[in-house]
């Protein structure tokens, strides 16, 4: 069966923070969507958020998330001449602990900035929020050794677990979508804490497995789907921007109580990229 959702956008979150201690650089929220229906092209929008001194634990909660996703609507339909019928959201860098609160604030987000672009409010796209985790302790092995794969007989590209270890009521998989070259194959664990368009779980499987192949660096496949590189991407050279754009070596930290002495305004100077590099996937 060929999964088609030729109307949808695909867009993924992700957030960089300052290694600890460094309480210079500000966090990096990079939210990237995708602007054909292949899907193949992606833009990205960019936000600093300044780390507070007082912080005890990190929340990974995107503050302008509403904005970054008007954004990202406008250039698809700047590109598709219509708006996406649905959208489907891969967020990364959140623990279990933080579905709850990441899902309800950033749900909301995604529906307050659909609901702005119509002047009725009428545009309520159906969202799927789908959790991709890669730092986990989970590994398999096929269960005859003359089927697996490679010089580590990995298990073959393409694997899902979706019963047995998987949670007993929540709608949650592994996959395996690429080959192990060295070691043995670390799959990624998706979530999914909300689903209007009442995907099946092959559905979404399949939608995740085939996002796997799109990745523009690379000719195999990956381990997490294509936007989910480029949301880490884009955040990563915005650190660089700020690195450059600042004078401020990348490697370089201040004592907690140290105070800093580039404005946020300069920051956010740093990370603006021209319209015209925006169309051409720069973080790439």
């Amino acid at each position: 069966m060929t999964l088609q959702l030729p109307t949808d956008q695909f867009r993924l979150v992700d957030v960089t923070h300052p290694a600890p201690g460094d309480r210079v650089k500000p966090s990096i929220a990079a939210c990237v969507g995708s602007v054909d229906a292949v899907p193949a092209r992606y833009r990205a929008s960019i936000r600093v958020q300044i780390q507070q001194q007082e912080a005890v634990a990190r929340v990974e909660i995107i503050e302008d998330l509403k904005e970054m996703i008007k954004e990202l609507l406008k250039a698809f339909y700047q590109e598709v001449r219509h708006k996406p019928e649905q959208i489907i959201f891969y967020r990364d860098g959140v623990s279990e602990g933080q579905f709850g609160i990441v899902r309800d604030q950033e749900l909301s987000a995604i529906r307050n900035a659909c609901l702005d672009l119509t002047p009725d409010g009428s545009y309520k796209p159906p969202v799927t929020f789908i959790v991709v985790q890669k730092r986990h302790h989970t590994r398999f092995m096929p269960a005859n050794e003359r089927e697996g794969v490679g010089r580590c007989k990995n298990i073959p590209p393409g694997t899902t677990v979706d019963t047995v270890v998987t949670h007993p009521v929540d709608f949650d998989f592994f996959l395996c979508s690429h080959a192990g070259i060295q070691g043995t194959s670390k799959p990624a664990h998706y979530y999914v804490v909300h689903d209007d368009a009442n995907f099946t779980s092959d559905d979404l499987q399949k939608l995740s497995y085939y996002l796997c192949h799109t990745y523009a660096r690379c000719a195999r496949s990956v381990s997490i789907p294509a936007p989910v590189y480029y949301a880490h991407l884009a955040a990563f050279r915005a650190k660089e921007h700020i690195a450059s754009a600042c004078n401020f070596p990348s490697g370089s930290s201040v004592s907690s109580g140290g105070t800093d002495p580039i404005t946020t305004a300069e920051y956010v100077r740093a990370v603006k990229v021209t319209e015209e590099m925006q169309k051409n996937m720069y973080f790439v």
